[in-house]
């Protein structure tokens, strides 16, 4: 209000606020003369101004009414809308403005915001008050309002991380006449403060980098948060490198992208032999870099890459290695390797690419991974070659990142001599004879030579004959039967007869063994058999009776078989083959009374040997009597 009342005593009043006694509404205070003088004005209806009534307080009740709190002309003032008129929509205009309010303010407090305005409060008297997040819901008290004026005011300091808007309901009730105006949305915005720093997301940043890698390589990144507005200045980050350590071969061996926090290789000469880890203290400013700032560290390895080749101690060595042996060792080289130890960079592997055509060694890693073994992969041969020259190089299990020359060594192989065993020529000789063989028949003749220089005699003698069928001559080595030979006998495997030899030398001991492996060819001197045991069978209801046959002799001379009877047999039975060929099926005839008789047959093999068989047979009379295997009861 600007407007003013004239005392009786020339003094101009103000009207600031009010208090309502005895029918008198109370606006403004004035010191004169020691006493207090209210001016005060009687609102009725519409406001006017009628009476003019001059009230004398004491000191103590003026103190009091001076302590009203006072707001600026200027405070913002919220109308609610005005009432629609039939169906016609709110305009946009009417949507009610955010009121914000900066975060952390320090008061003194209740502090005011705006004002809330009824289009009614000339009309009648309003009270006012508001409900929310904020009012009368947690947090409770942080908002009020005055009932009278509708002064918005805040009671403590807000914090935007906290909670950045609450959204109010402010109520405008016409006192004796009910609500005013309908609920209207109140939403209070909390201006972001930069009160926060940035925080680096983790205490410490690893970062790898390959050894010589060149600048610009981009291997790491650093980012820290921020907690006041996203998008704001408060919350731009900005990254910094402040020292690195060591500051060898450059001070500024890398360098950060200041926005994305990105760090990269700035200058060539990373040398992971030299200087395996970098310490870089690294910053973190916002209000793009003129803010709030914190500190943080990055720990920066240096990866190994291949880029040392491994190097033998010792570029030649003489070694002696006893001939007939295989998996002897000949020689270990050990070598020397800068790259990072139990990396694949420093691991070896071993060829050799010269002096041994006919793969008489082979070469592999040691338990450490820095020495190379050699051992031999066939029995040496004095008598053949004594002497190897073996050029062996050596390299690391991943290739060179760089090209490298590779480390190369010989190793002189000097071949020692010793007793060579009496060698068969060949190992393991198979030939065929048939089992008809006579006995005393000279069978083969099977020797072996002394591969030494210096000859020795040898004789022979025979190591494993199962079934003694054989005999040997010590001197020549010729082998005789001494026995016949059946290739059905147990001894005999799928055909073969197996036997073992040896070769002796008369002065040094020394034994070699040969193998002989006789291939029985198969003559037709088993007959096929059949099981004859006695059958007993029900008179009334005889069944046909199989039985199976069986010839120890191998194809062409065993199945298939055919059958016969004979000697008037066909009276009781007919008897033919089932389709395998392999089993004889008897059918007997019925008969009236009990009968005993034989059966004579004759079964006759592919190779046309053929044996007869005599079988006894009880047919019994009772037709529901069990005989043996054979009686059908009925």
């Amino acid at each position: 209000m600007s407007e003013t009342l004239q005392s009786g005593n020339g003094f101009d009043y103000p009207l600031t606020g009010g208090e309502e006694t005895e029918g008198d509404l109370f606006y403004c205070l004035e010191y004169y003369s020691a006493l207090y003088r209210v001016v005060a004005t009687y609102c009725s209806g519409i406001v006017c101004f009628k009476t003019v009534h001059i009230h004398l307080i004491s000191s103590q009740r003026a103190s009091a009414m001076r302590m009203l709190p006072k707001y600026p002309a200027s405070l913002p003032v919220l109308e609610f809308p005005k009432p629609l008129v039939g169906l016609v929509r709110r305009k946009r205009d009417w949507v009610i403005p955010p009121v914000s309010f900066p975060e952390n303010h320090r008061g003194p407090f209740p502090h005011y915001m705006v004002q809330i305005r009824s289009h009614n409060d000339k009309e009648v008297k309003i009270l006012y008050n508001i409900t929310g997040s904020g009012a009368d819901q947690p947090p409770v008290g942080l908002f009020t309002v005055d009932r009278n004026s509708g002064i918005l005011n805040v009671t403590q300091p807000l914090d935007r991380e906290r909670q950045d808007r609450y959204v109010l309901l402010a109520h405008a009730v016409a006192v004796g006449a009910g609500l005013a105006e309908e609920p209207m949305e109140i939403i209070v915005k909390v201006i972001d403060m930069n009160d926060n720093k940035p925080v680096f997301t983790l205490v410490t940043f690893k970062g790898l980098v390959p050894e010589a890698s060149v600048p610009g390589f981009k291997f790491m990144q650093v980012t820290a948060t921020d907690a006041d507005e996203p998008g704001s200045a408060n919350s731009d980050v900005r990254y910094t490198i402040i020292n690195q350590e060591p500051e060898l071969p450059s001070p500024n061996m890398f360098v950060m992208n200041p926005v994305t926090g990105v760090i990269q290789v700035n200058a060539a000469g990373l040398d992971r032999e030299n200087i395996p880890k970098y310490t870089l203290e690294i910053q973190a400013a916002d209000l793009e870099g003129n803010g709030l700032t914190s500190f943080g560290k990055s720990i920066i390895t240096v990866a190994d890459i291949n880029d040392i080749a491994p190097e033998f101690e010792k570029s030649s060595n003489t070694v002696s290695v006893p001939e007939n042996k295989v998996n002897a060792l000949v020689v270990k080289m050990p070598v020397s390797d800068g790259d990072e130890p139990h990396s694949s960079n420093w691991a070896t592997k071993y060829r050799i690419v010269d002096g041994d055509p006919g793969g008489m060694f082979t070469v592999s890693t040691g338990p450490s991974r820095l020495e190379g073994i050699i051992t031999t992969a066939k029995p040496l041969d004095f008598e053949k070659d004594n002497h190897y020259t073996l050029l062996v190089t050596v390299e690391n299990e991943v290739p060179f990142a760089t090209p490298l020359p590779s480390s190369t060594a010989t190793v002189q192989v000097n071949v020692e001599d010793r007793n060579d065993v009496p060698v068969f020529d060949p190992g393991e000789k198979v030939f065929s004879v048939s089992e008809h063989l006579p006995v005393d028949s000279d069978l083969v003749l099977y020797t072996a030579i002394d591969p030494d220089i210096m000859a020795h005699k040898l004789k022979y003698r025979m190591d494993r004959d199962p079934a003694k069928w054989l005999d040997i001559n010590n001197e020549t080595g010729m082998i005789k039967t001494k026995h016949s030979l059946d290739r059905e006998s147990p001894f005999v495997k799928d055909g073969k007869y197996k036997v073992l030899i040896l070769a002796i030398e008369d002065e040094i001991p020394a034994t070699g063994t040969g193998t002989i492996l006789i291939e029985l060819e198969d003559v037709n001197d088993n007959a096929p058999t059949i099981d004859d045991t006695p059958l007993k069978l029900c008179n009334q209801d005889p069944r046909i009776v199989r039985l199976a046959v069986t010839d120890r002799d191998g194809p062409g001379f065993a199945e298939p078989f055919s059958v016969e009877l004979l000697e008037g047999s066909n009276m009781y039975c007919t008897a033919q083959m089932d389709k395998t060929g392999t089993v004889v099926e008897l059918t007997f005839k019925a008969m009236r009374e009990q009968r005993n008789f034989y059966i004579n047959l004759r079964v006759t093999d592919a190779g046309s040997l053929n044996q007869d068989h005599v079988i006894h047979v009880t047919m019994n009379e009772d037709s529901c009597m069990t005989w043996g295997d054979f009686c059908v009861i009925s």
